[in-house]
């Protein structure tokens, strides 16, 4: 019998589905995907056509290199002076360090930085991880502080620039980490008198701004010890970096906790587990897990805020920058671009922990989803 005797008539082809990957489909999905996407791209891109040629000019083809100060001053208005950069970069990035004794903080940053690299490697997550960094800080402060091994004695004011910046922000995320999870831990504890106590401390530090914490920690605090007891300007902004940042970390970690579901507690003390086994167990992984982008983002906060050091004139990267501009007239007009050579160090560090956050969050839902 044929087809047509039967009553079959076939279905006309159709279209393929329209890809849903590559830079078309992107492109339509993001910025062509509706009217109002679509008015916004436009605009946009009539705004950077109408910028981008005269920043251009500005930034490469008017700008100057050479580190000629009457050139520069030809060129304001005109073209950018990054002969400000090839002039005082050492100055910017080492600060006050005696300038014949530069390598010794050079190679204390570049082993901090290796150090933070290969904490982020998954595969280095090992027991020896801790003997490589326990080294790694005592390489860092036998090469800044010297007074040994025949190195020349360098005061902690004198350090300063990047390799203080990044000093501050790796100890003061490393100590604020584990002490705002002891909080955060505290303040959802039964017992009254630890939870009242981390509930003051949290919300004692939280009233009042960096600024403040920094100036109570390096004028007001020497007051209180007693008399002949100093301790180094350097510790103590430390100290109190650290503690604010445990503050703000405590209450992401302790909604971490709150968003565990009862159940796993329940689950936990059928098994017979313990208060600690329980949290360290099944608890903390869970409540971490959710909060990682919270508490990458209080780790990005905390690089930037030890900006804020300067005020109690310890220079770091920010305040090295003011420093050698301020003290040399002929380069003092042009701070615009000695500040955006600060912003794309500040902006490539940064960066790199918000991809290390995409990274983590990543590998976490791929734990969920097996």
């Amino acid at each position: 019998m044929s087809a047509e005797a039967a009553g079959f008539e076939p279905i006309a082809p159709r279209p393929s589905p329209r890809r849903t990957e590559g830079l078309g489909p992107w492109l339509r999905r993001n910025l062509f995907g509706s009217p109002g996407n679509t008015a916004s791209t436009l605009l946009m891109l009539g705004l950077a056509l109408w910028w981008l040629p005269g920043l251009f000019q500005w930034a490469v083809t008017a700008s100057i290199v050479e580190p000629d100060a009457d050139k520069c001053q030809a060129a304001r208005g005109v073209g950018a002076c990054w002969g400000v950069i090839t002039e005082k970069w050492r100055f910017i990035i080492f600060g006050r360090y005696p300038f014949e004794e530069q390598w010794r903080p050079e190679v204390a940053t570049l082993s901090m930085v290796a150090l933070l690299v290969v904490s982020c490697i998954r595969a280095f997550w090992k027991p020896w991880l801790v003997v490589l960094w326990a080294a790694g800080l005592a390489l860092f402060f036998a090469l800044m502080g010297g007074g040994v091994f025949g190195l020349e004695a360098v005061d902690t004011d004198r350090w300063g620039g990047l390799p203080l910046t990044i000093m501050l922000a790796t100890l003061s995320i490393a100590l604020a980490f584990p002490l705002s999870i002891a909080v955060a831990l505290g303040r959802r504890s039964h017992l009254p008198a630890i939870s009242t106590l981390c509930t003051i401390y949290v919300e004692l530090i939280r009233g009042v701004p960096l600024i403040s914490v920094l100036f109570m920690a390096s004028f007001m605090f020497p007051l209180f010890m007693p008399p002949g007891t100093t301790i180094d300007v350097l510790v103590r902004v430390l100290v109190g970096i650290t503690l604010f940042a445990a503050a703000y970390m405590a209450e992401i970690v302790r909604g971490g906790l709150q968003a565990i579901p009862k159940g796993q507690y329940e689950a936990a003390d059928s098994l017979g587990l313990t208060y600690w086994q329980a949290h360290r167990k099944i608890i903390l992984p869970q409540a971490l897990a959710t909060v990682v982008p919270g508490v990458m983002n209080n780790f990005i906060s905390i690089f930037k805020d030890t900006s804020l050091v300067t005020i109690v004139s310890l220079y770091e990267l920010t305040g090295a920058m003011g420093l050698a501009l301020n003290s040399d007239a002929n380069w003092r007009p042009f701070k615009i671009e000695a500040y955006i050579f600060i912003a794309l160090v500040y902006f490539a560090f940064c960066f790199a922990m918000s991809r290390y956050s995409l990274w983590i969050e990543k590998q976490l839902s791929r734990s969920r989803n097996r």
